[in-house]
């Protein structure tokens, strides 16, 4: 699919993200880039930030970021470099291994890499205080202790992270164990990536990202969907089962994911890993960085048959003022889909039988449920409301980002259990209310969690009525939606590990703006 089929532009000559990305701010040099001699690493891996040119639409090449990495020690199969892209590499680990990653920064912006969704001490999680210049390296060690399922990595320096993610750099991070191979889950050619980004591309097919605040405000939209890194993306696929790992990598948008013929989603994992037993729904509500793990089923197919992964129209959902809002401040592509427009996102074409013999498993897994009956403050929950404040500031509780700095509501004890609310009050439905009444993707970091509540203000039902059939609460989750009007509670338990940990809005123009807040563990 083509760009210009996808959506065509006009008046693209504005700023290129190249443009943009200019080095400054001071590195870490507090921590010491050395492994720990104590530290016996199953897996050791070396992994570079760098500039690349790639061929991804007709004509010139376009300049990019992205990973590249090599296994040291270990097995040579626990990473993949992804042929003709930009995303990846794939990190494939076993829970129980123990990984020593060196980072090295070759951009020309500080940097730091963030293991999205994994369970990891603080120092390893990617805090924007250990950013490392570039030419500099950081050394991550940890134990894998997550379920099985799909998370990914991306930078996360303060201020920059929606241009370096969006330049390119993120990749998918694999974990199994012995109770996921039991399952014989579709393996090989049949395990299959699906990272969703949006992206603008100038005529000469250079990046083009934020031109102005206002875009910064309301988030970035592209008007071209890739997956895996590539435009028109199509699975040539047989007549069997496949497992597709769906990632939503946009820096702001929202999809409705759904088969264009009605087809129902079979999800067999969420962010937290696998479900206990598998689910169906029409479609999936996927806000970014949100992840399904969706079961396949082609055998009913037959050779040259297509069908199309499409995003469906959310009535009631866009970005703040819509199309008025986008075009107050001048220099806005106005060709750019909404949030919550249709549009397609990849094919499926049929090329050869197979012979299937799959089953889906009734049952996949057992872990221990998260319950609020054994929060410590299950009649006073923490509550954190995310607004725009004053000066036309995005906050989480009339706060924003501070580096180290955590207020008295921010702290909470090792080896608990509490309840948070998270709030989107949303404004008024005129003007400026429009503005503020946005979604934001929330992400908790250092740990899953169990969302058990939601609630919405009347007034912003349309919304939620369009995604809630989509929405998979049943597992563990390490980011959600919260809608306009909306409240959510979630069960979370703080333990192994003390220090600071982040959370935040993950529409990454809103946490460069400072929509994001430290939160610390304290032992004792």
């Amino acid at each position: 699919m083509k760009r210009r089929t996808f959506f065509k532009t006009a008046g693209l000559g504005a700023l290129a993200a190249n443009g943009l990305l200019s080095s400054c701010g001071r590195g870490n040099t507090s921590r010491a880039a050395k492994p720990d001699p104590d530290f016996i690493p199953d897996i050791e891996i070396n992994l570079t930030a760098k500039p690349g040119r790639l061929q991804i639409l007709d004509g010139p090449e376009t300049g990019i970021w992205h990973y590249t990495g090599e296994v040291i020690k270990g097995d040579a199969n626990a990473l993949t470099n992804l042929p003709d892209t930009w995303v990846g590499p794939v990190i494939k680990a076993r829970r129980g291994q123990k990984m020593r990653i060196y980072f090295r920064n070759q951009v020309d912006q500080v940097s730091i890499i963030h293991w999205h969704g994994l369970h990891v001490p603080p120092e390893a999680d990617g805090h924007p205080r250990y950013v490392i210049k570039p030419g500099g390296e950081y050394v991550y060690e940890f134990t894998i202790m997550d379920r099985p399922g799909t998370y990914w990595f991306h930078p996360h320096p303060h201020g920059k992270t929606g241009p370096q993610v969006y330049r390119g750099l993120a990749g998918l991070f694999l974990v199994t164990d012995e109770e996921e191979e039991q399952l014989n889950l579709p393996a090989g050619d049949h395990d299959v990536p699906l990272i969703i980004q949006d992206r603008q591309f100038s005529p000469d097919n250079q990046l083009i990202y934020i031109q102005n605040r206002m875009q910064q405000m309301l988030g970035f939209l592209g008007d071209t969907v890739l997956v895996n890194g590539k435009s028109g993306y199509t699975l040539k696929a047989d007549t069997g089962v496949y497992r597709l790992r769906i990632l939503n990598g946009s820096n702001s948008r929202i999809y409705k994911l759904a088969w264009q013929d009605g087809t129902p989603m079979t999800v067999i994992g969420t962010d937290g890993g696998l479900l206990k037993e598998p689910v169906t729904r029409p479609f999936l509500t996927l806000g970014p960085a949100e992840r399904f793990d969706v079961i396949a089923d082609f055998s009913d197919r037959h050779p040259g048959d297509e069908l199309k992964l499409v995003s469906l129209p959310i009535p009631g959902v866009d970005a703040g003022m819509g199309m008025m809002g986008r075009g107050m401040m001048g220099g806005t592509n106005r060709n750019v889909p909404e949030n919550g427009a249709a549009f397609d996102i990849s094919r499926v074409k049929i090329t050869h039988k197979a012979n299937n013999r799959f089953q889906l498993p009734s049952k996949l897994s057992d872990f221990e449920p998260l319950s609020a009956q054994d929060a410590t403050n299950s009649n006073e929950p923490r509550r954190f409301e995310f607004a725009m404040g004053r000066h036309m500031q995005w906050t989480i509780n009339g706060r924003t980002f501070e580096m180290t700095d955590v207020a008295d509501y921010e702290k909470v004890k090792l080896n608990t259990t509490e309840i948070w609310e998270f709030i989107n009050a949303g404004g008024d439905m005129g003007m400026m209310g429009g503005m503020m009444n946005m979604p934001h993707p929330v992400h908790i970091h250092g740990l899953q969690f169990k969302i058990f509540d939601r609630q919405i203000d009347p007034r912003f039902a349309a919304a939620w009525d369009a995604l809630k059939d989509g929405v998979v609460d049943h597992g563990r989750k390490d980011s959600f939606l919260l809608l306009p009007g909306a409240r959510v509670q979630v069960a979370l338990r703080f333990e192994d590990f003390s220090g600071l940990y982040l959370y935040h809005c993950h529409n990454l123009e809103h946490e460069d703006m400072g929509m994001m807040r430290n939160y610390r563990i304290e032992s004792g």
